[in-house]
């Protein structure tokens, strides 16, 4: 089958192109590279460099489905450039709607985030919560997922809204909890962690690839078009304990005046018969196994949205 990814070299779509190409799969990645490309060369494998905002000047034909990754990632990032945000992460998420329609693609997943909520007093965070986002980013999300829904009676549109990512990607990114705090516990022997009591969603990244290859290959019927995709609701200091008995870091804790918790249940998914096989352990474990292997210097600004963005200073 024919894959089109959007952003597919960032840190989630370089682990899921890798998985299709695995599984025989063809993929064509649409990416303006600014974090560059970690992939190497497959004859199953076509690289874009393009602009997700000139989505319409590009001709892509027979594709089964496609899998929209490519945004302006948080919170930080985002209020860099607003305007740059909106075009990027909502009317780009138009072109490519009108683009499926027309060429007849059979799917489509947009991966939005479970930022959308806000902040909810509710221990249970469900799909069926009133949205309340608190900052651009999320705003973004929110609006590009009407955006995709509003096409939802002319393909089949799933919406996913995942919580914080963990784990491995050679398109590494160490501004993300878990992922940060293993790195600062490994090569700078040391976690900080700002107040710790807040609670925080997890998602590991091997099982959003199996989340994704369950929605492209099941021959169920969901009677959803929107999922949750978070697993473990940790505090902060709870994350940070794990990592520091696995590595012998040393531990602080700060006061912090943002106690702000984020939770997720993802009990539509479960009850569709995915199962969750990887853990925040899971995560860890393989990110100090890698760290071994590497010398603190392979890590830059790429691996920071922020720095990079900051960098980059795109209009």
């Amino acid at each position: 089958m024919n894959f089109l990814i959007t952003g597919g070299c960032g840190y989630i779509g370089t682990n899921l192109t890798k998985y299709l190409l695995n599984k025989g799969h063809k993929v064509t990645i649409i990416d303006n590279l600014w974090f560059g490309n970690n992939l190497k060369k497959n004859k199953n494998l076509k690289i874009i460099k393009e602009d997700v905002r000139n989505f319409d000047k590009l001709k892509i034909t027979n594709t089964y489905a496609i899998i929209h990754l490519a945004n302006i990632a948080n919170d930080p990032t985002v209020e860099l450039n607003p305007n740059l945000s909106w075009e990027v992460n909502v009317l780009a998420s138009k072109l490519i709607a009108d683009h499926a329609i027309k060429n007849k693609v059979k799917k489509l997943i947009f991966f939005s985030s479970g930022s959308v909520y806000g902040v909810k007093k509710e221990n249970k965070v469900t799909e069926d919560l009133k949205l309340n986002p608190i900052s651009i980013y999320n705003k973004t999300k929110m609006i590009a997922e009407r955006v995709f829904l509003s096409y939802k009676n002319n393909i089949d549109i799933k919406c996913l809204r995942p919580a914080t990512v963990c784990g491995l990607s050679e398109r590494l990114r160490l501004d993300v909890t878990v992922n940060k705090l293993t790195f600062d516990a490994y090569y700078k022997k040391k976690i900080f962690v700002d107040g710790g009591s807040q609670i925080r969603p997890n998602v590991n990244l091997r099982d959003i690839e199996r989340v994704v290859d369950f929605f492209l290959f099941s021959k169920k019927k969901f009677n959803d078009d929107v999922y949750n995709m978070g697993f473990e609701n940790y505090s902060i200091l709870k994350i940070a304990k794990k990592i520091q008995k696995k590595t012998g870091a040393k531990l602080k804790v700060n006061k912090s005046i943002d106690i702000r918790s984020y939770r997720q249940d993802s009990s539509r998914l479960i009850k569709t018969g995915f199962k969750p096989h990887f853990t925040v352990d899971n995560a860890i474990d393989e990110l100090i196994e890698y760290f071994k292997k590497n010398k603190r210097s392979k890590f830059g600004t790429q691996n920071f949205n922020l720095k990079k963005m900051k960098e980059l200073n795109v209009e």
